[in-house]
């Protein structure tokens, strides 16, 4: 095996969780933005 095999591959993994956790955040925080209804709405 090559010298550091298991070692890049866990530098790898744990770029692109970084990289997928920040994007999972950013993703959350802009569903937040809903339309309100009014309150005396009929229905």
């Amino acid at each position: 095996m090559a010298d550091n095999f298991l070692e890049r591959h866990m530098l790898d993994y744990e770029k692109k969780k970084a990289k997928w956790i920040a994007r999972k955040k950013h993703i959350k925080l802009k569903g937040h933005n809903r339309i309100e209804k009014p309150e005396d709405e009929a229905l």
